[in-house]
């Protein structure tokens, strides 16, 4: 392994920053007690210093994304200063994604590469946590992110595997006064907007959210999705509408009164992953849910379905009497423009790009000053989303036998 050390003194601590053999800094102590970190921080007055934990593989990780928007300066108050990721600057640099990841370090100069949360420097700025790595490491990283200075904490969903352990999260997050908000970006989506409205206005209506992904449609492909998103579809891919369904329809646990699968839409089935192991979920779901104060509100999601996420609202005869789809016309020459920049990345990233900058962009508002952030879902909310989740995929497993 070669080095090449640059050294400075910033708030009284002597500091370096350390290439890797595959090219990528890493910070490093050059005496005993000294804090790792970079030549300086790179967030200014107005802005907060956020650390990207869980980045994932360019063109294919969540993390990454958020990364790329906030390297563009599309987030004004956020600083991209600091990347953790364990898995391709460790043992996963030689896997695939790891070339990729290397290379793609290598051209953010400005940006501290590392491994662990407790590499990092005591803030200067305001410093947000954006935890974008898996579900199952997300608890960990959350103390970690705590107890390295992180004032709110911007959490991927769902959160955490399991509804005690989200619990025991917001409980942690509570007792160190940190915010925690989450990344349910159809939350602030214009189309949601505009369905919720359309309805609104049309007494005895109800509303289908309708999400899709690109993955083809064979074994190997599915079986990697769900080998790679382990807590299932209601955790991962459709949590995003159970978090509309929580926030805005008045749905959890306590207020179902009927859940109804459509069988002749939905599939699920037993793939191998990549690993050997065998994985049983949804490829493709729909169900409507009946609250106990009458509301009724159905969700819609296909791994195989394609790049939109739309909504639409039935009237009181069932008939379909509007439909807003994600991307709308207008926002179609985006999405053709970041095709162009970003070829082989995942297609929905670009679809929600707008939305992934509002979120973060309040999120880190919040984080500079306390200000509301709009829309954006509260842990609580994620909490009950995730109950939701956890009640339904049990009875629309035994309907679809």
């Amino acid at each position: 392994m070669t080095f090449a050390a640059l050294v400075t003194h910033a708030r009284g601590f002597t500091r370096s920053s350390t290439f890797l053999s595959n090219g990528v800094r890493s910070m490093s102590s050059t005496s005993g007690g000294a804090f790792r970190s970079t030549l300086q921080m790179k967030a200014e007055s107005g802005q907060v210093e956020v650390v990207m934990v869980g980045c994932g593989a360019p063109n294919r990780g969540m993390g990454w994304y958020h990364a790329v928007q906030m390297i563009d300066k599309k987030c004004p108050t956020a600083s991209l200063d600091f990347v953790i990721e364990p898995w391709f600057l460790g043992k996963g640099k030689t896997t695939p994604g790891g070339p990729e990841f290397a290379e793609w370090a290598a051209e953010n100069p400005d940006i501290q590469f590392t491994t662990s949360l407790t590499d990092l420097p005591p803030p200067i700025q305001p410093r947000l946590a954006l935890i974008s790595g898996r579900t199952a490491d997300n608890p960990h990283l959350l103390t970690e992110s705590i107890k390295n200075g992180c004032k709110v904490i911007y959490l991927e969903k769902p959160g955490a595997p399991t509804v005690t352990e989200l619990e025991s999260m917001k409980a942690e997050a509570a007792a160190a006064d940190v915010k925690v908000l989450m990344g349910y970006n159809k939350n602030v989506c214009k189309y949601v907007k505009k369905a919720r409205d359309f309805a609104a206005g049309l007494p005895g209506s109800s509303v289908t959210f309708v999400s899709n992904n690109a993955y083809e449609n064979t074994a190997a492909s599915l079986g990697e999705c769900f080998e790679r998103n382990a807590e299932g579809m209601l955790k991962n891919m459709a949590i995003h509408e159970l978090a509309l369904l929580v926030s805005f329809y008045d749905v959890s646990v306590d207020n179902i009164e009927s859940v109804t699968a459509d069988k002749e839409f939905s599939s699920l089935q037993t793939l191998t992953g990549p690993s050997g192991t065998e994985w049983t979920d949804f490829d493709k779901i729909k169900f409507s849910i009946t609250t106990k104060t009458g509301t009724t509100v159905s969700v819609q999601a296909d791994r195989c379905g394609g790049t939109d996420s739309f909504a639409f609202v039935l009237d009181d005869i069932g008939a379909e009497v509007f439909r807003y789809y994600m991307p709308d016309e207008e926002d179609k020459a985006h999405v053709a423009e970041l095709e162009a920049k970003y070829p082989t990345a995942m297609p929905y990233f670009f679809t929600q790009d707008p939305d992934y900058i509002t979120v973060k962009e309040r999120v880190a508002k919040t984080c500079l000053d306390g200000s509301e952030a709009e829309g954006v879902a509260t842990i609580d909310i994620a909490v009950e989303t995730l109950k939701v989740a956890e009640y339904l995929t049990p009875i629309l497993q035994e309907q679809l036998k």
